[in-house]
């Protein structure tokens, strides 16, 4: 086992915050994760289980939970779980107290709104001192947290120290592969999140697997053409943050995208499906700004694109099936 990280902060008690924590903590290692909502601190630190975000999955004791964000500064590594919307504000309030060179992993999964920019973006405004990483694949909170076979992309452009910050995370069942390119796997995690809306509306609408394949595999070419529109490398879609993380969200309805999907294409209304959560459905605010940046850049992202248009009530679920079945077909071959 590593010697330099013995402690690590996670950012957001969320179930992905707290499954990361779960997957990360062992004897000799200990986790302190920053809740929002003093309950769930007071529920992590006295019976040692998310009753609010995670019920039902006993916490190890290494696990400690607390509501100042300042102290999180003094862990080795510090994992990023807020929702990508709120990801600025927490890094920004972390600043006065980060040490120089502390690895940042970012592991929320969207593009801001506000700005278009990815989080590693983000990162390097707010925290240009920290050492970047992303951790993103196929990954539900629920299976991380039980112990359940996973495997991720860790990336971070310091080989040596993402050997290292694996070495010391990793497990039988929790399995980081490294990576160098952020971008890429950042955009993974992005564009996954609206196809598996996508992948939802048509399952709900009743269009039969055949048309969920095709979205799959011509979502992953939406997602492939804008990362090589902006930089990032191919082969890091072929992978777990690309096509493996694409493969779960948009074929489960645990994934609170594709099960959003589902109700819309049954009928019901985003507002109201919306309502009835209490954690955040990542592609919703994705998919305009995801639009905005593919149209900005003269990509050709048409499901996305019409997810978007769904989700801002631009246009009704059987127009946007009807458009996207109108499309000429074209060359099946991804071009940047």
């Amino acid at each position: 086992m590593t010697t330099h990280f013995k402690s690590f902060g996670v950012i957001g008690a969320g179930a992905w915050g707290t499954a990361i924590a779960q997957a990360i903590a062992r004897d000799g290692q200990s986790v302190l994760i920053w809740a929002r909502e003093p309950e769930v601190a007071e529920a992590i630190n006295s019976a040692h289980e998310n009753t609010v975000f995670l019920k039902g999955v006993p916490l190890k004791p290494q696990i400690r939970a607390t509501n100042r964000l300042e102290d999180l500064g003094a862990c080795d590594a510090i994992f990023a779980v807020a929702p990508a919307q709120h990801t600025r504000a927490t890094l920004r309030a972390l600043k006065a107290s980060l040490r120089p060179g502390t690895p940042v992993v970012l592991c929320s999964k969207g593009i801001e709104l506000a700005t278009a920019r990815f989080m590693t973006d983000v990162l390097a405004e707010e925290l240009p001192e920290a050492a970047p990483a992303v951790m993103s694949g196929p990954s539900f909170a629920i299976d991380v947290a039980k112990g359940l076979p996973t495997a991720v992309t860790l990336a971070m452009r310091d080989a040596a120290l993402g050997t290292e910050l694996i070495q010391a995370i990793s497990t039988p069942t929790f399995r980081p592969y490294l990576g160098t390119d952020l971008l890429g796997a950042e955009i993974g995690g992005s564009v996954k999140n609206v196809l598996a809306i996508a992948c939802g509306i048509a399952l709900g609408k009743g269009l039969g697997r055949s048309a969920h394949a095709a979205l799959i595999a011509r979502g992953y070419a939406e997602m492939t053409r804008l990362a090589l529109a902006l930089g990032a490398e191919a082969e890091t879609l072929t992978g777990l943050s690309g096509l493996g993380d694409l493969v779960l969200t948009c074929s489960s309805e645990t994934s609170r995208n594709m099960s959003l999907g589902l109700a819309l294409g049954k009928g019901e209304k985003l507002a109201d499906v919306l309502d009835a959560r209490n954690s955040v459905t990542e592609g919703v605010a994705t998919a305009p700004v995801l639009r905005q940046l593919a149209r900005a850049k003269g990509i050709e992202m048409p499901i996305c694109e019409a997810v978007a248009a769904v989700i801002e009530g631009e246009i009704t679920v059987d127009e946007a099936i009807l458009a996207l079945l109108m499309r000429p077909v074209g060359h099946e071959k991804v071009k940047a």
